[in-house]
């Protein structure tokens, strides 16, 4: 394969239990993606965007302690408006959620005033006397992957019970709602963009056979129908659908659904690039598995000898060790836990001394 095929591929070495998050994330890094995503949620707002220019942040805003449980991301984008076109820019922010979260108005609020706060730290560094500071505004998307309905509206409201007097003194903010699972399919292909068609293949991840089957007929014959400057996003959307199969479906239906994308190619182009591709992804996740199974292996004997150790080490301060000891000591999985027993061994004068309750 190629280099950057080979890079998209190891772009997906995550637990499959992460899939839903990490792999929406991942389709989003593609600024036409992203302009797929404006066309379903406010298609008004497209014509006004320069994605050409779309420019991906750093998330360095957001604190360290919260960085690595969102899967936000945020783009910087010209604004094609009457003056200054090039001066203008939007942000956007996309939340990716696989549960229902009330909190969510919430959310979106913290970090919109993150990212503002960003922007003033940075106009004050560069010394930008404050009559002219000017901060960007924001477009917030959320985007929810789940199966639970969601009912409880994005706001910051919807978090309190707020009598009528009082609700002018709570931030206001439209914030750009799409439920994955709820959305009529014809809506999410209005426009014909292969990230609808995508997500349509989504909405039944967990339907029946048939209902699945249909979802990538539909979206294989729409993606096989995209102009050949375009190959990079066909390539993109074909990565996920298959790893969307091997992921999401069970095991016995991988062969019989990868078969189908690839028999409902039409380009030859397509046909023999979607073979070499779903054929060097099953190697590569093969591999995958091969590791993780040796990382797993090697934590097992790991954890085995350190249980030897403490139990010889018992053994030699107070003889004999009672089974019910030997027994928890066996049942201990976790690394560090073994580690802390050892230390207390080492220095306790009775087996009374030692933390077992905590074994």
């Amino acid at each position: 394969m190629k280099n950057k095929e080979i890079e998209a591929l190891t772009s997906f070495d995550f637990p499959i239990e992460h899939f839903h998050d990490r792999s929406t994330r991942w389709l989003l890094e593609d600024s036409d993606n992203v302009k797929g995503l404006l066309e379903i949620v406010a298609e008004h707002l497209v014509e006004r965007l320069d994605f050409s220019r779309l420019l991906h942040v750093n998330r360095s805003f957001i604190p360290d302690n919260l960085r690595e449980q969102e899967s936000d991301l945020v783009y910087r984008v010209p604004f094609r408006g009457e003056s200054t076109t090039d001066e203008l820019l939007i942000y956007i922010l996309i939340e990716h959620q696989s549960t229902v979260d009330t909190s969510m108005g919430f959310r979106v609020l913290f970090y919109m005033t993150q990212i503002w706060d960003f922007q003033r730290r940075e106009l004050e560094s560069n010394n930008i006397p404050k009559s002219v500071w000017r901060l960007r505004p924001i477009i917030p998307i959320v985007l929810y992957t789940g199966d639970q309905s969601w009912q409880t509206p994005v706001s910051l409201s919807a978090m309190m019970d707020l009598p009528d007097i009082l609700t002018q003194f709570i931030p206001k903010f439209e914030t750009l709602f799409l439920s994955v699972k709820d959305t009529d399919a014809a809506d999410l292909t209005r426009t014909d963009h292969p990230l609808g068609w995508l997500l349509t293949v989504l909405q039944k991840e967990n339907a029946d056979k048939e209902e699945i089957r249909t979802a990538l007929m539909d979206a294989v014959t729409h993606l096989d129908m995209l102009d050949t400057g375009k190959i990079q996003q066909w390539r993109r959307a074909v990565f996920y659908l298959y790893l969307l199969i091997l992921h999401r479906r069970p095991p016995a239906e991988h062969e019989e659904l990868k078969t189908l994308v690839h028999e409902q190619m039409k380009d030859i182009s397509h046909k023999e690039e979607g073979e070499t591709m779903a054929q060097s992804m099953a190697e590569y996740l093969i591999q995958q598995g091969k590791e993780e199974g040796e990382k797993r292996g090697e934590k097992r004997g790991e954890i085995r000898a350190k249980r030897e150790s403490l139990l010889k080490l018992l053994e030699l301060r107070f003889d004999a060790v009672p089974e019910a000891i030997i027994n928890k000591i066996s049942a201990i999985r976790s690394l560090s836990r073994l580690d802390t027993l050892f230390e207390q061994a080492a220095t306790a004068q009775t087996l009374n001394e030692i933390d077992w309750d905590n074994a």
